[in-house]
């Protein structure tokens, strides 16, 4: 036993020389691809002898052999010598951080294998060689640029045409990827020489080039680069593949390389690179990741994607694909959350017929009976008061000073926040519960009454059943006096007639009812079809305005044909504008040649007649941002009207063309039309510049169109989360450094970028500047506050409100913005939020966003607008006002409680594995509420759901291979 312990003791052990080697080989070794290969402390190389290990000592003498041979004349040895070569450059191995080895040892000779190739008569061991040169070329990628692919192109050519060049990946990942970023690089140099350019780099480049000419031609490097492309996708590198096709310029082909375990990562990564592209490369992408899911049978997905390009006939082709009517259901129910045109579904000039239950998704008919029940399940069914919104006794007011609350204004306020609160549940009890002789109508004068008749539809959302008999209830009231006071200008007007049913808040009441439902029926069409015509104006404007609001986004051919002649008439502006801007509503995003180049003639001949004043009204905007509305995320499709728009020379021209431009880029992120429209700002349009006190108020400009420029910012950047946060930044320089009118629009502009997401720094940002010494930027921050925390019931923007009540008490016009703000913030009773975006954030309600500029059109100069007699603008974002829930039904469309996770939202795009999609969720049983930036996903797996984003009406299915995991009873 002794003597075996000497034995294991004296036999000299190898591992402290490994120890010694080991950090050498392990560290990361980048000598081979540095020009000199010598070692900083002696000059000694590390090849070496006395430096390298017998195996290496081994593998360097094999080939250097191998090199021997094929500088030898011996033609038959160079197979097989460049067989050897080939088989130790793919069977080395190594740490990820280092060299091969074969490689290291072969980077000295690369010069010399260069002069030989190029000695070798053209054969097949030519081509060997090429593709071997070809991987000894990374090792140089410094000195002799684009050396890997030059041979790699060398090799392929002298291929026959029967036998050609293995796969690119047979040399393994690292070659590829180097592969893909020269071909990068030769495709930009060669488009680059085809345009032309002469700078300084591009001539560098050529001159390398010509050096080391490439062979073949774009269609070569393109054929390359989508067997690269192959290769990354089948090794989970989807990034990178989409990456080196778009840099080809063939994007497009991907369709045909992707399978079914690639193809959702793939389609992911693309449509998140959307808002960061260019046109038109950003619809190209789009259309691409639509193919390929169509291709795969994903059709909840490859309809988003529709929606978001605005295609009817890829909407029609994509709703009419799927065979299986229990998903036709599921996309009806997205296209209704659209608010699409129905007639997209059907082919041109024809109609085609759906059945009832089909209909019914189509229409939103469950809408408001599905909302009062999910408003049940969360416990928000009982109507609230107004006091349970204000909650007066918290504010900071003095003892003494208090604000009359029985006032007009006061109660005006109340009709507002009354509605805004209760909106869609019908139970308020200020209204709809009102006892018929003590209606909230009573308690408000003038053109308050008409709000709060028009209060009505907001209160009765989406029920166009019983809604239209509580608007009879008012319309038919034995006390004729309550018509009389809405028309006080017009006392003669006879309401006995059955057809002339309303008045205006009627009228708006009958349109806020329809916004976003339809009905077989058309009762808003058939109702306020004939008081378009009629002579007193506040009477044919709410007209205007409930059409508008019951067919936002429909293209209803109907509603042009009523309209139009009232644009182009010889009739006041404020008639004229408002036609335009119902026009906006109804044919929102549809570059309606009609409508558009109505509104330009009439403001050609407006600018041109003299003595023409029209223009100069404050109803003028509206007629522009109706042009815009209807450009709406069209992109390049209006460059024709903008360069209509410049030869008008009148001020209004400048606001139509950023109106027209910001509505054809909104949510796309663009920056170059960002960096536009901050130009536009930068300008002190009325600075002082020295003249005298009499001459400066003369020579005043026209500076309006620097806050639609403002809010051109946020429209643009709105649909993306970076732009968006540098946005917000610019927002900061403006406040401090510009004009006021640009400072007026800033807090306009916070609001749309982050509607219904109140953000801290956001909220704190508004509520400095609802202090500010101009009392214009402090309503309009107030009103931004309630538009950031619209329908959240955020606790801390509540508090803000009421210390602001208790602040701005005795100002009225303040006073009445924060109550304003207060029920907006209780929108729904916190169920019902105004964010354009939906379909996890990815889609952009186009009625949703004409609403919003509606209103914030109307508080750039609110004094004029929202603070003198056209309170009704509020109900303006009715069109943006949709319920934030998740109702799971069965195939039988009947509610089916799950159990759901709900968190804030993650992006995992491009991220190894299946990471967790949600962070910091909590188990419910749906239905459930969803906040803007949170994202719902089933618990289990019993369910299966046909639609890819939960939120809103999901249809589940059982999952036919679920197994209950049985608890085991003790």
């Amino acid at each position: 036993m002794t003597k075996a312990q000497e034995f294991t003791i004296q036999v000299p052990s190898e591992d402290p020389q490994k120890k010694k080697d080991k950090p050498e080989s392990d560290k990361p070794d980048f000598e081979g691809l540095s020009k000199v290969g010598k070692d900083a402390k002696g000059g000694k190389t590390e090849e070496e002898g006395e430096e390298l290990s017998e195996e290496d000592q081994r593998l360097k003498a094999d080939l250097e052999m191998a090199i021997q041979r094929l500088k030898e004349p011996k033609t038959e040895l160079y197979g097989p010598a460049l067989e050897s070569l080939r088989n130790e450059i793919r069977t080395s191995t190594s740490s990820m951080t280092s060299v091969p080895k074969p490689l290291k040892f072969l980077r000295p000779h690369y010069p010399d294998l260069q002069a030989l190739y190029e000695a070798w008569p053209v054969s097949q061991d030519k081509s060997h060689f090429a593709d071997i040169l070809s991987v000894l070329a990374m090792t140089y990628s410094d000195t002799q640029p684009r050396g890997t692919l030059r041979y790699r192109l060398l090799s392929a050519a002298q291929r026959p045409s029967d036998s050609p060049l293995p796969d690119p990946g047979t040399w393994g990942h690292e070659y590829v990827r180097h592969l893909a970023a020269e071909l990068g690089d030769e495709f930009a140099l060669r488009e680059r020489e085809e345009l032309g350019e002469t700078s300084e780099a591009a001539s560098v480049a050529k001159a390398e080039s010509e050096a080391a000419k490439i062979p073949g031609t774009i269609e070569d490097l393109r054929n390359l680069a989508k067997q690269c492309a192959t290769f990354l996708l089948e090794h989970n590198a989807e990034p990178d593949a989409v990456d080196l096709l778009e840099e080809m310029e063939i994007i497009e082909e991907i369709t045909q390389l992707v399978d079914e375990n690639t193809f959702g990562r793939v389609c992911q990564y693309m449509v998140r690179c959307v808002n960061l592209l260019p046109p038109p490369d950003d619809s190209l992408f789009l259309r691409t990741a639509h193919a390929i899911y169509v291709k795969h049978h994903k059709f909840p997905e490859a309809l988003s994607l529709s929606i978001r390009l605005g295609d009817p006939t890829l909407v029609r082709e994509d709703f009419n694909a799927p065979a299986n009517p229990t998903m036709k259901r599921q996309l009806a129910f997205i296209i209704a959350r659209a608010q699409l045109p129905i007639e997209w579904l059907s082919p041109p000039d024809e109609e085609a017929e759906f059945e009832q239950d089909l209909l019914n998704c189509l229409y939103n008919a469950k809408l408001s009976e599905q909302f009062r029940a999910f408003g049940k399940e969360v416990g928000v069914e009982e109507a609230k008061s107004l006091e349970d919104v204000y909650k007066s006794h918290l504010e900071n007011t003095r003892s003494g000073t208090s604000a009359n609350i029985d006032s007009a204004r006061g109660n005006l306020a109340g009709t507002f926040v009354n509605a805004f609160v209760n909106a869609g549940f019908g139970n308020d009890k200020l209204m709809v519960m009102a006892d018929e002789g003590n209606s909230w109508i009573y308690k408000n004068k003038d053109h308050g009454m008409m709000s709060a008749a028009a209060s009505l539809g907001l209160s009765l959302l989406w029920d166009t059943d019983v809604g239209l008999s509580h608007i009879d209830k008012y319309t038919y009231s034995a006390e004729e006096h309550i018509k009389a006071s809405l028309f006080f200008i017009f006392p003669s007007i006879c309401f006995s007639d059955f057809f002339v049913l309303y008045q205006a808040g009627s009228l708006f009441a009958t349109g806020m009812l329809n916004s976003g439902v339809r009905t077989e029926a058309d009762f808003a069409l058939n109702l306020l079809t004939e008081y378009t015509e009629n002579k007193s104006v506040p009477l044919k404007t709410s007209a205007f305005m409930g059409l508008a609001l019951a067919y936002t986004g429909s293209h209803r051919q109907e509603v042009l044909e009523l309209l139009l002649p009232h644009v182009s008439d010889e009739v006041s502006m404020e008639i004229s504008s408002l036609a335009a801007l119902a026009l906006g509503f109804v044919f929102v995003g549809s570059q309606n040649g009609e409508v558009s180049s109505t509104i330009l003639q009439v403001l050609m001949e407006k600018s041109d007649k003299e003595g023409d004043k029209s223009l100069d009204e404050k109803w003028a905007r509206f007629m522009a941002l109706g042009l815009g509305l209807l450009y709406l995320g069209q992109q390049d499709a209006s460059d024709a009207t903008i360069e209509t728009l410049k030869a008008i020379d009148h001020p209004i021209s400048k606001t139509a063309q950023i109106l027209v431009e910001a509505c054809s880029f909104a949510g796309t992120g663009n920056v170059l039309k960002i960096q536009s429209m901050l130009h536009h700002c930068d300008e002190h349009v009325n600075a002082d510049k020295g003249e005298t006190d009499g001459k400066k108020d003369e020579a005043k400009k026209d500076d309006t169109f620097q806050a639609f420029a403002v809010i051109a910012i946020s429209l643009i950047a709105m649909g993306e989360d970076i732009g968006a946060e540098m946005a917000l930044r610019q927002f900061n320089h403006l406040m401090h450094y510009g004009d006021p009118i640009i400072r007026k629009a800033v807090p306009l502009a916070i609001g749309l970028v982050s509607a219904s997401n109140p953000q801290l720094p956001i909220l704190d940002t508004l509520s400095k500047y609802s202090h500010d010494n101009d009392l214009q930027v402090a309503i309009n921050a107030i009103f931004a506050m309630g538009l950031v925390g619209a329908g959240t019931n955020n606790a801390r923007l509540a508090q803000m409100l009421r210390q602001l009540a208790g602040y701005y008490q005795k100002e009225p016009d303040s006073l009445f913005m924060v109550r304003i703000a207060q029920g907006m913030v209780h929108m729904g009773k916190g169920t019902i939020g105004l964010n354009p975006f939906f379909g996890d954030r990815n889609i952009m309600s186009r009625p949703a966003v004409a609403g919003l500029l509606a209103v914030l059109t109307a508080f750039t100069d609110s004094k004029a607008f929202v603070l003198d007699k056209y309170h009704w603008m509020f109900y303006l974002l009715t069109p943006a006002m949709y319920p934030r829930f998740l109702i799971t039904l069965d195939e039988n469309l009947e509610n089916k409680p799950v159990t759901v996770r709900v968190g804030q939202a993650i992006d995992v795009v491009g991220q190894a594995g299946k990471p967790r999609t949600i962070s910091g969720f909590q188990t419910h049983q749906s239905p459930v509420r969803l906040g803007t930036t949170e994202r719902a996903e089933l618990a289990t797996e019993e369910y299966i759901p046909f639609s890819h984003v939960l939120e809103g009406f999901v249809i589940l299915k059982k999952n036919p291979g679920w197994e209950r995991e049985d608890k085991m009873e003790l």
